[in-house]
C-alpha cells in the first residue's frame, strides 16, 4: 500500500534525511587506504546516535551493522568487517538509513579509495548523473516507468548497465514501503505518481553485466566488474520533486 505523507511527516523525514546524509559525509571524510569498513561503520553509528536518531539497518532482518559498505563488484549490502581493509584503487558505496522520531531517510554515495582507474571515475560520475536524469520532469502525474527509463538510457549511453533485480522503493515509517521503483524500464508505463509520495531513487550501475549473484548478504556482479550506487530519498510534489536527504540549515533542526 502506497502512503501519502502529511506535512508533519515530511518535516520529520527532512530531519531524518539531514542526519542520514551528514552521517555519510562523516564516513566519506575517513575513507582512505588502510581503514577497515568496521571503523567506518562505527563513525556512522556514533553520528546517528549523537543526533538522537536510530540506525535503521542495524538489526534489520538480521543485518549486523549501521551502514552497508560495498566494495568494487559488490553492488549493495556489503557487511562492514574488522578484517576488511580498504585498498588504494577500490571504490566503495556507503548506504545508510537513519530513523528520526519514527521516520526514515535513506541515501547512498560511492567514494574512491585514493586514486582509482579512469573507468571507475567515470562509473561514479555516470551513476550520480543517472539519479539526476531520473528527476528531470518528474512530478505528480509522471509514471513510475519514467524513472527507470531515464536511468537505463543514461547508463547505456555511456556503455554501462543498470541493475535489474534490485531497485528503489517507497519509504516513511518503514525503511521499505510500496512501490518498488525499478532502475530500468519503459517511459509512460507503471503507476502514476502522486504528490506526497516519498520514494528512494537509487541507480545501481554496473561497468559490465547487470547479472548478480548473492554471497550471503552481498549482491555481486557475476563478471566481477565494479559497480557504483547513488541514492536519495525524494518527495513527489505537484510541480516537481524535493530531495529529502540533504543538509538542512541549523535552525531547521527539531
Amino acid at each position: 500500500m502506497i502512503s501519502i505523507k502529511s506535512q508533519k511527516e515530511i518535516e520529520l523525514m527532512r530531519v531524518a534525511g539531514d542526519i542520514t546524509i551528514r552521517a555519510i559525509e562523516e564516513v566519506g571524510k575517513n575513507i582512505r587506504p588502510g581503514i577497515s569498513t568496521k571503523e567506518l561503520d562505527k563513525i556512522a553509528h556514533d553520528y546517528i546516535i549523537s543526533r538522537g536518531a536510530k540506525p535503521s539497518c542495524l538489526g534489520y532482518e538480521g543485518f549486523p551493522a549501521t551502514i552497508c559498505t560495498s566494495i568494487d563488484e559488490v553492488v549493495v549490502h556489503g557487511i562492514p568487517r574488522e578484517d576488511e581493509i580498504l585498498k588504494e584503487g577500490q571504490i566503495i558505496s556507503i548506504d545508510c538509513v537513519a530513523a528520526y522520531k519514527g521516520y526514515n531517510g535513506d541515501a547512498a554515495r560511492t567514494f574512491a579509495v585514493g586514486k582509482v582507474s579512469e573507468e571507475k571515475q567515470k562509473l561514479i560520475k555516470v551513476t550520480e548523473e543517472c539519479f539526476y536524469k531520473a528527476l528531470e520532469g518528474l512530478k505528480e502525474g509522471s509514471r513510475l516507468g519514467d524513472i527507470g527509463a531515464a536511468v537505463q538510457k543514461h547508463a547505456e549511453k555511456h556503455g554501462f548497465n543498470s541493475v535489474r533485480v534490485m531497485g528503489g522503493h517507497g519509504i516513511g515509517r518503514h525503511m521499505h514501503e510500496d512501490p518498488f521503483v525499478p532502475m530500468y524500464g519503459t517511459a509512460g508505463t507503471g503507476i502514476k505518481l502522486k504528490a506526497g509520495m516519498t520514494i528512494c531513487i537509487e541507480p545501481m550501475i554496473a561497468a559490465g553485466t547487470y547479472d548478480l549473484y548473492l554471497n550471503g548478504w552481498d549482491a555481486r556482479t557475476r563478471d566481477a566488474r565494479p559497480s557504483a550506487h547513488y541514492e536519495n530519498t525524494v518527495l513527489i510534489k505537484e510541480d516537481g520533486v524535493e530531495i529529502l536527504t540533504k543538509k538542512l540549515e541549523a535552525n531547521n533542526f527539531e
